[in-house]
């Protein structure tokens, strides 16, 4: 399939104050549903008998849509006996920015939505019917298959996209590897520049090499003290 999405655009009757609310309104209603998902997937709904999880692929950046285009059908056409649970797979992420620290979203699995579907047989009409649903939604490319038929993720596997967006501790991501130069911004070595030398993404702390009066010192930092250079 080839069409593109709609972007969405505001109606002209309403003020601009009220237009500058609308994609704040969306954007926490969605993570409201993702939330109440979330909450959904208890192990005994994971693993219930009868069904399977098949990875769906998108269009890049159109998980959330496909996901949501999706859910839409399911409860239009009242196939929640069918379908059961749509997933874009993600998990909390701290990111070190302009020296701030804040937590996002990252995608586990850009490009692909995870469906929980009752077992996609051959020959079987209500597997076709799930299949066209889903294979029809504007957006999706495929689903990941073998021959002609999805190919079912293993329990393992599963549960192990599963356990990762359920992590209560979130990954630290930094623009800075060992090796690399940064600058000091803040505290007693302000504007020195020198060569991290280890990171400790648990404890949100760097190893920094500098030079201090011809010696190789090592300073320990906070992620927020350093930028690159």
């Amino acid at each position: 399939m080839t069409d593109e999405p709609k972007a969405y655009t505001a109606p002209s009757d309403i003020s601009p104050e009220q237009n500058e609310q609308i994609p704040k309104r969306a954007s926490r209603r969605r993570k409201d549903e993702d939330a109440l998902e979330q909450e959904q997937l208890t192990d005994e709904e994971i693993n219930a008998p009868g069904r399977k999880w098949y990875f769906v692929h998108t269009y890049s950046g159109h998980e959330n849509k496909v996901r949501n285009a999706i859910k839409a059908t399911v409860a239009r056409m009242d196939a929640g006996d069918k379908i059961f649970h749509v997933v874009v797979p993600t998990e909390d992420e701290i990111e070190i920015r302009d020296g701030q620290r804040r937590t996002v979203k990252r995608k586990l699995y850009p490009g692909y939505v995870l469906v929980q579907t009752i077992e996609l047989k051959e020959k079987d009409p209500d597997s076709d019917a799930v299949w066209h649903l889903i294979r029809n939604t504007t957006g999706v490319t495929g689903f990941v298959s073998s021959g002609t038929r999805p190919v079912p993720l293993s329990q393992d596997e599963v549960n192990h996209i599963l356990r990762a967006m359920r992590m209560e501790q979130p990954r630290v991501r930094v623009a800075f590897q060992p090796g690399q130069s940064v600058r000091i911004v803040d505290g007693p070595f302000e504007d020195f520049v020198g060569t991290v030398d280890e990171i400790n993404t648990e404890k949100g702390r760097v190893k920094v090499i500098v030079n201090m009066f011809g010696r190789e010192t090592p300073v320990e930092l906070d992620f927020l003290q350093v930028e690159r250079v």
